[in-house]
């Protein structure tokens, strides 16, 4: 029996535990944190999961045989290094269950998908794509599902659309993925990689040990990272204009087309439900991904026409005499709400506010350009956004439910209501889900008349 030690106690890392547990083996689960909540200490309890709380003692080196990370875990911590120079094999969540997953399915097939933006939109997106497709398959990985979790439930030759994180795979040595893409790369989690090369690096993983009949992804602004990818594989570009070469092309006019022997069209990009330039270019990637698996053409118009987006993520709510609504709640920061603003023709009627990051919000007015009707201040954040942008039409109303109504009431036909707060949920939510979730209800009554 091997002792094993599980650091990080969020849903991956509780996922390996119990995993670990109905295997037969012993596992201790230890977490940063002060202590677990109730009901996280009730399922230790019931699958008899011991923990160690509030710090990484030196001492757990000496019970167990095998560290597993989340993949949040620093990998510089002193008891890694002390791990390590006794001997103990130390791995990533993702390089264990990657192992995990060959040995018991040697038909899986994994589409991984990895950049700065957009992973979780065209993970989720390709999953659709797959399951319209008639393919079995699981979306999964840093998407919010472990990939062990999605491996117990599902049965053999399934395909697995695979969120990965530069977290996730700066560590791995065996994964391998059939097909990969990297979406794009922007300067993002230098904390923790230290350079953009090493953050870059890290990306590229994702591409490590493919074989020739593999597929990467890449966007056709960024043909230059073709030497730097590590193992084998067909290379297909994704991205703007007259298609040159095998991939994936939105072209002038706007008509999404994928390149195989010889082009063919798709779709236009006005029938896609998820709004602006960013999700095109999510949707040519998960096309490329989707047709490696088997996807044909028909399936792909038919699941592309028919994707609502991810919850909270400029997802379209509800539409009532001209007037279109969408809930951003994930825009928690301001690129976040610069993204969503951009993704919309407008006029937007804007719903801003929240608790406050300390970020500017100058961005903000910037991204507006002409788009904008009328803008709602709302929440802790009032204040600073008055300071900042009080000089475009706005109106402040600190209660969530009496601002979304007011702004549904002032749109006129042809605006577009956009909740994208630039803020944190927690001045009157516990997340941003449970604020999305509100504003949803709010519409569909509003809808309804």
């Amino acid at each position: 029996m091997t002792r094993f030690l599980v650091i990080g106690a969020g849903r991956t890392g509780l996922a390996l535990a119990r995993h670990l547990r109905r295997s037969g083996e012993e596992v201790i689960l230890n977490d940063r944190r002060q202590r677990p909540n109730p009901e996280l200490e009730e399922t230790m309890t019931a699958w008899g999961i011991p923990g160690v709380w509030g710090q990484h003692p030196l001492s757990l080196v000496e019970a167990c045989d095998h560290i597993l990370l989340s993949p949040g875990v620093p990998p510089d911590l002193p008891l890694l290094q002390a791990a390590r120079i006794r001997g103990l094999p130390v791995e990533g969540e993702l390089e264990f269950s990657h192992r995990l997953l060959r040995q018991r399915d040697p038909g899986a097939r994994i589409l991984a998908v990895t950049g700065t933006n957009g992973k979780s939109t065209t993970t989720d997106l390709l999953g659709h794509l797959l399951r319209t497709a008639g393919i079995p398959s699981k979306a999964c990985g840093n998407l919010g599902i472990p990939l062990i979790e999605a491996a117990e439930e599902a049965g053999p030759g399934t395909v697995y659309a695979l969120e990965c994180s530069s977290y996730q795979l700066e560590g791995v040595q065996g994964f391998r993925a059939e097909g990969a893409a990297l979406l794009n790369l922007t300067p993002d989690h230098l904390a923790r990689h230290g350079t953009l090369s090493a953050y870059l690096e890290a990306k590229l993983r994702v591409f490590l040990n493919q074989g020739e009949g593999a597929l990467r992804v890449l966007p056709a602004s960024r043909q230059d990272l073709v030497a730097q990818i590590p193992g084998r594989g067909r290379t297909c570009l994704f991205g703007w204009g007259h298609p040159s070469g095998p991939g994936a092309w939105c072209g002038p006019d706007g008509v999404l087309r994928v390149v195989e022997d010889r082009p063919e069209d798709i779709l236009h990009r006005h029938e896609l439900r998820i709004p602006g330039d960013h999700n095109v270019e999510n949707a040519l990637a998960a096309v490329l991904l989707a047709r490696h698996a088997g996807a044909s053409l028909e399936s792909l118009r038919e699941g592309l026409r028919g994707y609502p987006g991810l919850a909270h993520r400029i997802a379209f709510c509800g539409e009532r005499n001209g007037v279109r609504i969408y809930n951003d709640s994930k825009g928690t920061n301001v690129d976040a709400t610069v993204t969503a603003i951009r993704a919309l023709p407008g006029p937007l009627v804007l719903l801003l506010g929240g608790q406050e990051k300390g970020s500017s919000y100058a961005p903000i007015r910037e991204a507006l350009g002409g788009k904008l009707h009328c803008a709602v201040f709302l929440g802790d954040a009032i204040p600073g956004l008055e300071r900042e942008l009080g000089t475009l039409p706005h109106r402040s109303i600190p209660a969530f439910d009496e601002a979304v109504r007011a702004a549904l009431a002032m749109a006129r036909p042809g605006d577009q209501v956009l909740l994208s707060p630039a803020c944190a949920s927690f001045d009157q939510f516990e997340n941003f889900e449970a604020r999305g979730e509100r504003f949803e209800a709010l519409v569909r009554g509003w809808v309804q008349g």
